[in-house]
């Protein structure tokens, strides 16, 4: 059977015919049909990288790439999804006799469990910021990160990408910027704007490389933070702070919600906060009224209290 190779038409053609079947067969919702190709997009990737072909590649390559996406800290329901689609992808290439052999069908999905994320209580928050040195400009600016982090629930790509130019302190905002380039309005408290405005007077007599004048968290080179830096600098105040619990950025995120949800807070407003676009919800979000979540936020979260 032919090979196609991974950067010609052909393999374009092939991709976009998978795309009417998901769309026109299936009758996937566009926002389905989107991680479908998004996850099948990671599998194009890896292969590139590999120097492999879709159409010749084996279950050892499959499992290979599941491996990766779990070494990188995928979680296993999103590893799930993704071998879904990758299924789905071969069972379409077999059904069009694209391939004879399916090396998917042997493809595992990781079990899943109900394994409940990890939180943190408010005096394990407080521990774990109040540990942090702020004699230093480097220690005022990790206190920032956490007190937003907590503040706002924000994804770790979010905090990464905060822009000063994007603060509104005066009307308690901060604009972000979500997965999909989608942008939302989120509180932020006036504990977070505090160490913000500390942390400002510190970068403001740092050189800064240029290209980051905007960015608002810098490293020492004047550059934006990596991920990699933020679970560092988490790990390492919560070890300080001697907290038994397996700590990282998407904690506080995650403790953020919890401690609104037990608090009495609108679900809804939670979920718009956090920038989660169900598929089958997304309406109810995009319409909410950003008064009202602002208000759910400030009468809810701990450091309005």
């Amino acid at each position: 059977m032919e090979d196609f190779s991974l950067n010609n038409k052909q393999l374009l053609r092939v991709i976009n015919n998978y795309r009417q079947y998901l769309k026109l067969e299936k009758s996937l919702s566009p926002n389905t049909l989107d991680a479908y190709l998004s996850d099948l997009d990671k599998l194009v990737k890896y292969a590139n990288d590999e120097k492999l072909s879709l159409f010749t590649i084996t279950l050892s390559n499959l499992q290979n790439f599941i491996a990766n996406l779990h070494d990188i800290g995928i979680h296993p329901r999103s590893q799930a999804r993704i071998i879904s689609g990758i299924k789905s992808f071969y069972h379409f290439l077999l059904l069009e006799e694209y391939i004879e052999d399916n090396p998917a069908d042997l493809l595992d999905s990781p079990k899943i469990g109900f394994k409940v994320p990890e939180v943190l209580t408010l005096a394990e928050i407080d521990a774990i910021i109040n540990v942090v040195d702020v004699s230093t400009a480097e220690g005022q600016r990790n206190r920032a990160i956490l007190e937003t982090l907590y503040s706002c629930g924000l994804r770790v790509s979010e905090l990464t990408n905060l822009k000063i130019s994007k603060l509104y302190f005066d009307d308690g905002y901060v604009i972000v910027d979500g997965k999909g380039s989608k942008q939302r309005l989120v509180p932020i408290s006036n504990r977070a704007i505090q160490e913000i405005k500390y942390y400002l007077m510190d970068r403001g007599m740092s050189i800064i490389k240029k290209g980051s004048e905007d960015t608002l968290f810098l490293n020492r080179r004047g550059t934006g933070l990596s991920r990699v830096m933020i679970f560092n600098i988490v790990k390492k105040y919560s070890e300080e702070a001697e907290i038994s619990k397996n700590v990282s950025p998407h904690t506080f995120r995650h403790s953020f919600a919890t401690h609104l949800l037990e608090g009495g807070a609108n679900l809804r407003a939670i979920q718009s906060m956090l920038g989660h676009e169900s598929i089958t919800t997304t309406e109810i979000y995009t319409h909410l009224d950003k008064s009202l979540i602002r208000q759910e936020i400030l009468e809810y979260h701990p450091r309005n209290k």
